[in-house]
């Protein structure tokens, strides 16, 4: 059976589970070069400018900073580093507020996969109740081997290939949605160690009283 066979035999419910599947398909792959971009470039960017400020060099910190300012974790760091002479506290809370203000970025689409993890089967359960209703309508006893078993046949197929179909997407969808989640929970382990390691640094030249903000804005 090809497609177009598989599509039509599927009935109704078919054509929102196309369209959640287009969708689903189009937010995974936004995803994928979100997730990709962050891993490829942030280890390096974040070694940099750690590199930088532990040798005093606030300025060029902060324009490394700037020139990926795409990256999330570029982002807080700048919010902290662009404040003018914050102390610890100040510059902790600066950091903790903008890695809250990225979390949504993180977890973007995540409501619109999980409604497609649980809306899929239930339309493949929809479409299993059609089938059936339609078999049982197409039925009749007294001749159950004649003009009417094609009815009966039609609506049994739509039922399977309606839960199959359905199951289908939510299981591909579920695939992915719990990989860029153990992402997220990996990036915000990540958010927390680097700020970490320039919390730190910034402490160290507070504490020797250096000034630590940038003159160019």
């Amino acid at each position: 059976m090809d497609i177009k066979n598989l599509f039509t035999a599927g009935g109704v419910v078919m054509w929102p589970l196309l369209l959640s599947s287009v969708l689903a398909v189009g937010l995974i792959v936004e995803r994928i070069k979100f997730w990709v971009t962050i891993s490829t470039r942030q280890q390096r960017v974040v070694r940099n400018v750690l590199n930088l400020y532990r040798q005093d060099n606030v300025v060029s910190t902060i324009d490394t900073l700037r020139k990926n300012a795409d990256l999330p974790i570029a982002r807080i760091f700048l919010t902290a580093l662009e404040l003018e002479e914050p102390n610890p506290e100040e510059f902790r809370l600066a950091l903790e507020s903008e890695a809250q203000a990225e979390i949504p970025l993180f977890k973007r689409f995540n409501t619109i996969f999980d409604t497609i993890i649980a809306l899929a089967p239930l339309l493949g359960l929809l479409g299993t109740v059609l089938g059936l209703i339609g078999s049982f309508a197409s039925l009749n006893i007294g001749d159950v081997g004649g003009t009417k078993a094609a009815g009966v046949t039609s609506g049994i197929s739509e039922a399977l290939v309606s839960t199959a179909t359905g199951l289908i997407v939510a299981i591909f969808t579920l695939v992915f949605a719990n990989t860029f989640r153990g992402f997220y929970q990996r990036q915000i382990a990540l958010i927390q160690e680097y700020g970490g390691h320039l919390e730190l640094l910034y402490r160290r030249r507070y504490e020797r009283g250096e000034k630590t903000y940038a003159s160019t804005r």
